[in-house]
């Protein structure tokens, strides 16, 4: 047995949150290493029990009655309320909803109308340049439609980009390709000097560290769910907006769901108070209560103590990666300070396409991220440090 084998049972027999394995669906010690959590979630035990009572009894036997006495009308923002602790937030400023790209929408188009109301001459939204694709289509629509120029910018650059002209910033919190970690307090501080409006996407840190939107005073924030959250493949995004901002906040996409009088069936809109004003059309019910039952795994944990258990993974699996992968064969695009580093390992291999399906055929689950980029996911609640050994002398294998 290798002194990490050994390191790796020591490191799972003293972890507080190793209990949490046994709330998911996966293999047994024997099967795959699952580090694909970043882009889907496992399956949470709860969620089919729960899918089929939403199914079978709510929709199959109560029907249309359990709009009201399932409560399904108000899950948007009682789910809304389970996130935000999540993300540090107080309740009434999360509602759920629609995808993330929507969302993005509705958060960038607020965020300048409320630049732009301010006073003239906004007329500039910056995006991170480093953005996953989508986020980076919707803002040039998004300066399209409100008159803007749209500037990408490398998150590090925006304190010296931002002017007088500045609306909105859109910034990931975590790259999704390196893993590296962007400073959300000092950037958001940076944009409200310039008198312009923060919107920040947390695909890649919700569920995994700790976020702090109301300490920071970020103004709108959107995320998915189904990544640390465990929602489920397609299950509902949710969107932030800072409660002082909600009564000034203009949605691009209103709809019957977010209007003062939904069931009222006004020509005109007038908008409903509070995080309500996120809404659009008919929630999707059976996903958005899916998500509801995955949330319930976060009974009992704190953030913070997934945040310590994210970076002992992490680092653990960058110790056996230099212990046993051959030197030179792969390079790590994570960022090794702990301030820096979301919770997830990127590394550049030439050949990374072939060698991630070697390792998936092996029962070592990550991706490959085009052109050369080996990446890999560690969502605390359910993976343990004998998978993070595993995956490394797997890897090793592959490469020598």
């Amino acid at each position: 047995m290798s002194e990490l084998t050994v390191k790796a049972e020591k490191l799972d027999a003293g972890d507080e949150l190793a209990a949490k394995r046994a709330e998911f669906v996966l293999d047994g010690p024997e099967g795959a290493v699952y580090l694909d959590g970043n882009s889907l979630g496992a399956l949470p035990v709860a969620v089919p029990g729960r899918v089929a009572d939403v199914v079978g009894r709510q929709w199959g036997e109560m029907r249309i009655r359990s709009w009201t006495e399932s409560g399904w009308w108000t899950a948007p923002e009682r789910i809304g309320d389970r996130i935000a602790p999540l993300v540090g937030a107080a309740a009434g400023q999360i509602v759920v909803g629609d995808s993330t790209s929507v969302n993005v929408f509705k958060a960038l188009v607020g965020a300048v109308r409320l630049a732009q109301e301010n006073g003239p001459g906004r007329d500039e939204i910056l995006v991170d340049a480093t953005t996953f694709p989508t986020d980076g289509y919707i803002a040039g629509s998004a300066a399209r439609m409100t008159g803007c120029t749209l500037r990408p910018v490398e998150p590090s650059e925006v304190p010296g980009a931002l002017g007088e002209r500045t609306a909105a910033v859109l910034l990931n919190h975590v790259d999704y390709r390196t893993g590296r970690l962007h400073d959300l307090p000092s950037l958001t501080a940076a944009v409200h000097a310039a008198g312009a409006y923060a919107v920040w996407d947390l695909c890649h840190s919700a569920g995994a560290l700790p976020v702090g939107l109301d300490e920071h005073g970020v103004d709108l924030a959107v995320g998915c769910t189904y990544k640390y959250l465990n929602g489920g493949p397609g299950s509902p995004a949710y969107l932030y907006v800072r409660a002082d901002l909600q009564e000034r906040f203009d949605s691009p996409l209103p709809g019957w769901n977010s209007h003062a009088e939904p069931f009222g069936m006004r020509s005109e809109y007038a908008p409903a108070e509070g995080a309500v004003r996120g809404r659009v059309g008919t929630p999707d019910i059976l996903s958005m209560l899916a998500l509801e039952a995955a949330l319930e795994v976060w009974d009992g944990v704190t953030v913070e103590a997934v945040r310590a258990k994210s970076l002992a993974l992490t680092d653990f699996f960058l110790e056996c990666v230099g212990t046993y992968v051959p030197e030179g064969r792969v390079e790590c695009l994570t960022p090794l300070p702990h301030e820096e580093r979301g919770s997830q390992v990127a590394l550049r291999c030439a050949d990374a396409g072939p060698v991630m399906q070697r390792l998936i055929g092996r029962g070592v689950v990550g991706d490959f991220r085009h052109p050369d980029v080996l990446r890999f996911g560690f969502t605390p609640l359910y993976v343990g440090f004998a998978d993070v050994e595993r995956a490394a002398r797997v890897l090793a294998e592959e490469l020598g």
